[in-house]
């Protein structure tokens, strides 16, 4: 770590391997979450059935990283830190079953990482669809957007919404944007902010409870998704299931999550500043197509991604990665 790198996925597969060849025979399954580390091949010899969930390819990050870097130290800084991604193809090869969470990952899984189609199978991440409900009590706070961005990389999309906000509020000047997650002190967000004079048009909120972040995005006009790429887009589906209509990018597995444009969402290419002004200056001036996008949103998520279809899926694969440990098991 102390030059770039970031060894942490091969290390924490070392010591869980250590770890669980000391308690054989205590777990019926192991579920790995995108570890993707050397330790984890051999574990069904050790007699531990293996699951693995990959979200998306990390290298799908590395390549949009490496994009948007500016300048060759910074080029040599993303490659370095990414250095691990080479020992995660290679051991993705070798799994016996990958679990993923939507037909655009499954395809990039194909495509990035070599792993057999036949040997990854899509389980959709559910919304909490009982705690992210509509709730006629929370009052609408005129001109708010909301999203929810982690950090400030290219991936997020955050800087294009920045952007659109801007030219939303030459015609729409209450249109306000609060961001879930870390003010960024300098980068290209920063900058944006500042070149367009966002300061207070921009609240950056961090650390709130999950009831407070429901109630936020109860109270929006607007849930923006502005990813240049996900793997699923969990705050998709949950600004969907509170009823809040949903302006969101054709990103990578967004538009299985979000569905058509004009019926559960309105939907604009990634990395598009002004096709996202338009949406959403769209959407604010037009009540009756929020309050149907926000209907139908929630519908489409009951519908297809809750919990409990997750579980049910994700079980099935444990089951199956038991039964064929077992089948080996027995012609050893």
């Amino acid at each position: 770590m102390w030059t770039g790198g970031f060894p942490e996925p091969l290390t924490f597969s070392l010591r869980a391997r250590r770890h669980l060849a000391a308690r054989a025979g205590q777990f019926d399954v192991v579920h790995d979450n995108q570890t993707l580390g050397y330790g984890l091949l051999g574990l069904e010899r050790l007699g531990f059935p293996l699951v693995t969930t990959i979200h998306h390819p990390i290298t799908v990050d590395r390549r949009l990283e490496l994009d948007a870097a500016d300048g060759w130290k910074r080029r040599f800084s993303v490659r370095r830190w990414y250095g691990f991604t080479r020992m995660q193809k290679r051991v993705a090869r070798r799994l016996p079953s990958v679990l993923t969470v939507s037909g655009s990952s499954r395809r990039e899984i194909v495509d990035d990482l070599g792993v057999r189609p036949d040997r990854i199978h899509v389980v959709h991440i559910g919304a909490d669809t009982g705690l992210f409900s509509p709730d006629p009590a929370v009052p609408e706070t005129p001109g708010r957007i909301v999203t929810t961005s982690s950090a400030d990389v290219p991936l997020k999309g955050l800087v294009y919404l920045v952007e659109a906000l801007a030219k939303v509020r030459t015609e729409n000047p209450e249109a306000h944007l609060v961001v879930v997650g870390k003010r960024p002190q300098e980068g290209p967000v920063a900058t944006t902010m500042a070149r367009h004079g966002l300061e207070g048009a921009v609240e950056f909120v961090k650390g709130i409870s999950d009831a407070e972040l429901v109630d936020l995005v109860r109270g929006a006009q607007i849930a923006c998704v502005p990813s240049l790429y996900e793997g699923f887009s969990l705050p998709a589906a949950e600004a969907m299931a509170t009823g809040t209509p949903l302006v969101a990018t054709t990103g990578g597995a967004i538009p299985e999550v979000a569905g058509v444009d004009g019926e559960t969402c309105l939907a604009v290419p990634p990395g598009d500043a002004d096709a996202l002004a338009a949406a959403l200056t769209r959407l604010l001036g037009d009540a009756d197509l929020r309050r149907r996008l926000g209907a139908a949103g929630r519908e489409r998520v009951l519908r297809r991604f809750t919990w409990e279809q997750a579980a049910r899926g994700t079980v099935e694969q444990y089951r199956r990665a038991i039964g064929a440990s077992a089948r080996a098991a027995a012609r050893r």
